[in-house]
């Protein structure tokens, strides 16, 4: 009987991969898309914040006016412009020309030389609050490194409540690329295993074989199982050439282990397998099992995932929903892998969910699953 059952599996595997070969879109699926996405997000999705459009306006310009704002010039956050009035510069700033304005009044040296609180404004576009904060940010931290600098220069002690020494760990350079690209591998896992199986069932019925499935002596499991191999090595395949790229072309470092990769990345794949399969048993029509899939699985992994958004940042009712969302914890694991190592806390509990999720999924699955035609 054991014979009998591996002959009947290896067939229904080969019959799959065969099918693989003579339909080239789950190898487009599994290769070319996520190239696609790799590039998309790697090169147009950027949270850095660079050559900012900055508006400066001098009263009274002077040696110290002259050295601060300098300090702009030679800054790759800022691209600073001159204005001859505080009003054309908050004209440009309405007109979307600028993001910000620094406004040097004509006391700014007196105020300065006399130890008092120097006398800058800031005007900042808070249209997108995100980029207001962070250009906010960037013109403090310029002007906390030139009083710095200039009480070092003429010898004097800033009346600083705190001297604060920063360090940022796992990504130093503060490069957002780094923390974007691990994050689209899980997105891109996501929607390649949910669409790879999405449609194998369906396209069974569409086509008018299952019928012919469901008189050969194959049971049901050893149906599910056969058709679920080739698109998990083909769903692997496309993690580790997504991989590569992340680190080769996009210079991503990694630095946990290449194991805890695979283990984590197979665990991720079965789950989204299982999710996109029982979406094609649900759903008896190629398209519908499409949609559904991008819809229940690629949107949440890309919204509620961390990919891009910090979930603890979210309402606590949908930092609850969140939970749901397989991609939430491969994000976290392949956060962790690529820019921290093997934090193994952080590993086994996540490893934890996708598992209990995994068990959830097939035992749906095998439910749904029986070999009759209605």
């Amino acid at each position: 009987m054991k014979s009998q059952a591996r002959m009947r599996l290896k067939g229904m595997i080969r019959k799959e991969w065969l099918q693989i070969l003579r339909d080239p879109s789950s190898i487009a699926i599994a290769f070319l898309m996520p190239v696609v996405l790799l590039f998309l997000f790697g090169y147009g999705v950027s949270l850095d914040a660079k050559q900012i459009p900055l508006g400066l306006v001098i009263d009274q310009p002077d040696s110290n006016t002259a050295s601060f704002s300098a300090s702009f010039d030679h800054s790759d956050f800022f691209s600073p412009r001159t204005f001859g009035s505080i009003q054309e510069a908050q004209q440009a700033l309405a007109e979307r020309q600028i993001d910000g304005i620094v406004w040097l009044r004509s006391n700014f040296s007196s105020l300065l030389l006399s130890g008092q609180d120097s006398p800058i404004a800031v005007r900042v576009n808070g249209v997108d609050a995100n980029q207001a904060r962070i250009t906010q940010g960037y013109i403090q931290g310029a002007w906390l490194s030139w009083l710095n600098q200039y009480a070092a220069q003429h010898g004097r002690q800033l009346p600083l409540p705190v001297a604060m020494e920063q360090r940022v760990w796992f990504n130093a350079a503060l490069i957002s690329r780094h923390y974007l690209v691990p994050g689209l591998v899980a997105i891109i896992m996501t929607l390649t295993g949910s669409l790879l199986t999405a449609m194998v069932v369906a396209r069974e019925w569409e086509r008018g074989t299952m019928e012919a499935l469901m008189v050969t002596p194959l049971k049901m499991q050893e149906m599910l199982i056969g058709k679920l191999i080739p698109y998990f090595f083909l769903g692997m395949g496309g993690m580790l050439f997504t991989v590569a790229l992340s680190v080769w072309q996009f210079h991503v470092p990694f630095r946990g282990s290449f194991l805890a990769l695979i283990g984590a990345s197979a665990l991720f794949m079965l789950v989204a397998l299982a999710l996109g399969l029982l979406i094609s048993i649900v759903s008896k029509n190629q398209f519908v099992a499409g949609q559904i899939a991008i819809i229940i699985t690629f949107l949440p992994a890309f919204i509620l995932s961390g990919f891009i958004f910090d979930i603890n940042s979210m309402p606590q009712a949908i930092q609850v929903v969140t939970h749901l969302v397989p991609a939430r914890y491969l994000v976290s694991i392949l956060q962790s892998l690529f820019l921290a190592g093997d934090v193994w806390p952080v590993y086994w509990a996540n490893m934890g969910a996708m598992l209990i999720m995994l068990l959830v999924l097939m035992r749906i699955v095998r439910k749904k699953s029986y070999k009759r035609l209605d």
